[in-house]
């Protein structure tokens, strides 16, 4: 890394055009962040609270959601801050854990959903063995690897990407992404065969077990009567919009490398605001047993 860039600060020259728009931005990311915080917050403590909620299932939602809040946390401060800054600068360490985070964060979604679909897989094709299986000790080994390995794995990454030497200091992005890599001198042969493991091991191996359970619940439950059908469209099709809104996202981020400046921006801004708030909506209005014990809540706050 040149002496000038060596590890002080990089600028952000994904916040193209904000100009007089940057309070319009900056209140409805400000909007988006509290809604964000508290809808999932809400969930979570419909989860805890309720005891037929403590069920693996639920756990597995309540972790998305917990993820949902610290991304959020992690994410919207400092982009709030950038809307109302003139120059949008942040400094080599924390970007470096901004990409841990937003990377980790992505590949345990990606793992915790690959855990409810196994848990409707046997719930639904095993439902004798369901107590057996999926004991509490079993759900939390899962959770434990859910966040343990993506956070090792990428921490890996930003090992490397610390020992590779910068050649530019304006990252194209709004935050610290893949588009850190642009800013090599080089591209580093080690990180990139790495990053191909990483992709297949936190995210298409997740996503095909994903894609092989369901069409095994698929099969089963249409070979099977009404009520299992029934069953399995209740409990899963939350879990599948879910998951293709997430791949979506995902798949944008890996070519986003590929794309214009204008269109990094709104496109990165559209996920920003949509997807922290999409699962908790989701999970609260699909989600039977969720959706009861909300309107119960509700009900309540209105009559007191």
């Amino acid at each position: 890394m040149d002496d000038e860039l060596n590890v002080t600060y990089i600028t952000l020259g994904g916040y193209v055009e904000i100009g007089k728009y940057r309070y319009l931005y900056f209140s409805i990311m400000f909007i988006v962040y509290i809604m964000t915080i508290c809808f999932n917050f809400t969930i979570m403590y419909l989860i805890w609270k309720h005891k037929n909620l403590h069920e693996p299932m639920y756990i597995f939602i309540a972790a998305l959601l917990l993820n949902s809040i610290v991304y959020t946390t992690a994410m919207y401060p400092k982009m709030l801050n950038d809307f109302l800054s003139d120059k949008q600068i942040i400094s080599y360490s924390a970007c470096l854990f901004q990409f841990f985070l937003y990377y980790s964060l992505s590949a345990s979604d990606f793992f915790l959903l690959s855990a409810m679909s196994y848990d409707r897989y046997v719930s639904i094709c095993k439902p004798l063995q369901y107590p057996t299986i999926m004991r509490r000790t079993t759900v939390s080994v899962i959770l434990a690897l859910s966040w343990l390995l993506p956070a090792c794995q990428v921490a890996v990454s930003a090992i490397l990407i610390l020992n590779t030497k910068f050649c530019n200091s304006t990252l194209n992005s709004i935050f610290c992404n893949n588009s850190i890599y642009n800013l090599f001198c080089v591209s580093s042969k080690a990180l990139s065969l790495y990053d191909v493991y990483a992709l297949f091991s936190m995210a298409l191996f997740p996503l095909l077990f994903i894609l092989f359970t369901y069409t095994r619940i698929l099969i089963i439950s249409y070979r099977s009567g009404r009520n299992v059908r029934r069953k399995a469209a209740q409990t899963c099709l939350p879990h599948l919009i879910v998951l293709f809104c997430f791949s979506s996202l995902c798949a944008y981020d890996v070519i986003i490398i590929q794309l214009g400046s204008d269109l990094h921006f709104i496109m990165t801004l559209q996920a920003f605001l949509y997807y922290p708030l999409f699962n908790p909506v989701i999970y609260g209005l699909k989600m039977k047993e969720i959706s009861k014990h909300l309107k119960r809540l509700f009900c309540q706050a209105k009559v007191s």
